[in-house]
């Protein structure tokens, strides 16, 4: 009566379904068979003597689901009135009630072995709950980690039948009543049985093979299909019937499986030229110089052209032929034969030297804006007046030199001063000499008497050349505060100043600033790179 009642739980969680797949994705499995003890009392592993074989019964059933092609869960509950029943101890035994969840991992998944194979081995592994009781055993509750293989035979796509071994590991050792032997209690079950697969059998395209069959399951179900589900092709053109507009003719697929003898992609039963590869605008039929007039009607066919020209060329699109066009590659007009006048000032293009602005023909078509006899095409000022010597820009001082790039537009002076007076080569040397000449009382702004000479000398030239202004610049070596080198470097230059204008030289034409210890000339490292750096330098700016 107990065997009937375990048949009728839900067991063995280490089977899972067999014949299930991605169409019937449900499996009940039945078993039933034996189980092992191995622990502190012995190991009965694959020891079936008689005695074991028929007093360890196990019965079961499990419900699984399948995952994908590798994988299956299965949710299971077994049975047995006499687990650990061992041969050289008879008395120890009890009733096992196993609850688990396991994972199963098929071989027949396509990779390791066809979906379809009728023998298909799986690998087991879970856990679950495990409750035993009776007085030949010491009876409690485990968690036991479960790891098994097996063997499938699928009899039809419905049924099959399995064979499996599960090793049940408890992780504790209390059940033998040994809790301080050397092994913890394991089992080994056996187990025989039938698993039925279920589920609705999908048809996704609707086409009546089912998808698990269906080589083509996106195929529409108005078309005729062959077992495998894939479209019927009458004429083994490659294109499918449902598909093909000439069923009963090969053709290629570009025109819907209809022939195409001359291969331009139009059908000969639409193709006006079925002899002529063609275009499929036009009708299939050529046109050579793509202006969108067959060949047969193109007087000229590889020259493109325009209907109003009987598909001859106007590359410059002039409405003047080809032929008949001086410049066919620029838009004119028939005043000069074809030629252009972009500017509309009655000289061409071709020898317009300023085709984009108007001009007189005496200029030979550049306009001169400001009328000084250079056209603005050259006119650098092309809105002022100015010389041809100065690219028609204005030249105050006559040098040669416009006053934009004059750096003295009121004094004459040679392009390679920038337009400003050179300095004479006395004036030069005199302020090369004033460089070391020029000396001071140590740390001070007072002028030694041995510089006055050189300082008059420079006074001299100041009065005599009006349109100087010097810019006297101090500079002292890094001995001392930087702050109060630039200080002394500012007055020693305002002394000078100030001695130039006691001798006669303009105020206004004579400054001086301090530059300190920050553009040395030599090292600051030597005497002699010392006394180079403790300078006075002159410089000449001309006034307008």
């Amino acid at each position: 009566m107990k065997h009937i009642l375990c048949l009728a739980m839900l067991i063995c969680l280490f089977t899972n379904t067999y014949a299930q797949n991605e169409e019937r994705k449900w499996n009940i499995a039945l078993n039933g068979g034996t189980s092992e003890y191995n622990g502190d009392l012995g190991n009965g592993f694959f020891d079936f003597n008689k005695k074991t074989l028929f007093d360890n019964w196990q019965t079961g059933l499990t419900i699984s689901r399948y995952i994908n092609a590798s994988f299956d869960v299965g949710l299971g509950l077994s049975y047995g009135d006499k687990w650990g029943y061992y041969k050289s101890t008879p008395n120890f035994y009890g009733a096992m009630t196993l609850f688990n969840l396991n994972f199963k991992y098929k071989f027949a998944n396509g990779y390791m072995l066809p979906k379809n194979s009728r023998l298909a081995p799986f690998l087991l592994a879970g856990g679950g709950y495990m409750k035993t009781t009776g007085k030949f055993i010491n009876g409690g509750e485990d968690y036991p980690i479960t790891v098994g293989a097996g063997l499938n035979f699928r009899v039809t796509n419905v049924i099959g039948i399995h064979y499996q071994a599960v090793l049940g590991y408890l992780g504790s050792d209390n059940r033998d009543g040994r809790s301080g032997g050397d092994f913890k209690d394991a089992f080994l079950l056996h187990s025989l049985g039938l698993n039925f697969s279920f589920g609705k059998m999908n048809d996704a395209d609707g086409d009546g093979v089912i998808d698990i069959k269906d080589k083509c399951p996106e195929t529409p179900s108005s078309a005729k299909v062959d077992k495998t589900g894939c479209p019927l092709d009458g004429d083994a053109d490659g294109v499918f019937d449902y598909l093909d507009a000439c069923p009963a003719l090969a053709g290629p697929a570009a025109t819907a499986g209809c022939p195409d003898k001359d291969k331009d992609g139009v059908g000969d039963a639409k193709d006006k030229c079925p002899e002529v590869a063609g275009l499929v605008a036009m009708d299939g039929c050529p046109d050579t110089d793509g202006d969108g007039i067959i060949d047969s009607k193109d007087k000229c066919p590889t020259v493109k052209g325009s209907m109003e020209l009987e598909g001859c060329g106007d590359r410059d699109g002039d409405n003047v032929r080809d032929d008949a066009d001086n410049c066919p590659d620029q838009a004119g007009s028939p005043k000069f034969k074809g030629c252009p006048d972009r500017d509309d000032d009655g000289v061409a293009d071709s020898e317009d030297l300023c085709p984009d602005k108007k001009g007189p023909l005496n200029t030979k078509g550049c306009p001169d804006t400001d009328g000084d006899g250079v056209t603005d095409n050259i006119d650098k000022c092309p809105d002022v007046s100015g010389p041809a010597v100065a690219a028609g820009c204005p030249d105050t001082d006559g040098d040669g030199l416009n006053d934009a790039a004059d750096k003295c537009p009121q004094v004459a002076g040679p392009a390679s001063n920038g337009g400003c007076p050179e300095l004479k080569v006395a004036v030069k040397q005199l302020f090369q000499k004033a460089l070391q000449g020029i000396q001071f009382e140590t740390g001070k702004a007072i002028i030694k008497t041995v510089s006055f000479p050189i300082l008059n000398s420079i006074a001299k030239v100041v009065k005599d050349n009006p349109t100087y202004k010097l810019l006297i610049v101090g500079h002292t070596d890094d001995v001392g505060e930087d702050a109060m080198n630039m200080i002394l470097s500012k007055d020693r230059a305002d002394a000078v100043a100030k001695y130039l204008i006691s001798q006669g030289a303009d105020p206004l034409r004579v400054s001086g600033s301090g530059m300190g210890e920050t553009e040395p000339v030599d090292s600051n490292k030597t005497a002699a790179g010392k006394t180079r750096n403790r300078r006075v330098e002159l410089k000449v700016e001309f006034l307008q």
